[in-house]
C-alpha cells in the first residue's frame, strides 16, 4: 500500500492533509519557529538547528530569520549558501540547491501543484515536482521559482522575477514570466 508521503515525494496526487504529513509539518514548522526566535548572533544555535530541519546541508551556510518550509527533509544545500529574510521553501519534493548560491530576500521556491480543475481542487489534492538550482546562482529579491524548474550553473534571476521554466547556465534571466536576457562569459 503506498502512503500519501510516498505518493508527495514521487509525483503523483495526494492528500496534503493526511495525517502524517501533517504530523510531520507540525515537527518542522516548530523547528523554524525556533529557528527564527532565536538570537541573531547565536550562529551556533542557528546551525545546529538548520541541520535538523534541512534533510542535507554543506558547511558555511547562511539563511537569515524569518525562514520557513513544509518538511525540510526534501531540502538539500551545497557549501556557502546564503539566503537573506523571509525564505520560504514548501519542499513537498526533492529541492536542490548547489554550492555558492544566494538568494535575495523575500523568495519562494514551492514544489506544489494544485488542480486547476476546481472539482478537482476542493478535494484538497496535490503533486509535487522537484526544483534544482545549480551552483554559483544568484537569485534577486523577490524571486519565485515553480515546480519542475532548473536554474543552470552560473547564472542570475534578476530581481521581482517569476520562473516557470528551466533556465539554461551562464545567463541572467529577469521577469514574469522570467527569460533570459543576456548570456555570461
Amino acid at each position: 500500500m503506498t502512503t500519501e508521503k510516498e505518493k508527495m515525494i514521487s509525483g503523483e496526487f495526494y492528500n496534503a492533509f493526511d495525517e502524517h504529513l501533517a504530523i510531520e509539518r507540525k515537527k518542522v514548522k516548530s523547528l523554524c519557529i525556533e529557528y527564527n526566535n532565536l538570537p541573531y548572533g547565536d550562529f551556533e544555535a542557528k546551525k545546529e538547528l538548520l541541520k535538523k530541519i534541512l534533510g542535507k546541508c554543506g558547511n558555511n551556510i547562511t539563511i537569515e530569520q524569518n525562514f520557513f518550509c513544509d518538511y525540510g527533509y526534501n531540502i538539500e544545500i551545497g557549501e556557502n549558501f546564503y539566503s537573506n529574510h523571509n525564505l520560504v521553501i514548501l519542499d513537498c519534493t526533492k529541492v536542490e540547491i548547489g554550492k555558492n548560491v544566494a538568494i535575495g530576500p523575500n523568495c519562494g521556491l514551492y514544489t506544489a501543484i494544485h488542480p486547476i480543475n476546481a472539482e478537482e481542487r476542493i478535494k484538497w489534492v496535490e503533486k509535487a515536482e522537484p526544483i534544482k538550482i545549480c551552483d554559483n546562482v544568484w537569485l534577486g529579491g523577490n524571486v519565485v521559482i515553480l515546480p519542475g524548474v532548473t536554474i543552470g550553473k552560473n547564472t542570475v534571476i534578476g530581481a521581482g522575477s517569476v520562473v516557470t521554466k528551466n533556465i539554461p547556465e551562464n545567463v541572467v534571466a529577469v521577469g514574469n514570466p522570467c527569460k533570459v536576457i543576456k548570456k555570461l562569459k
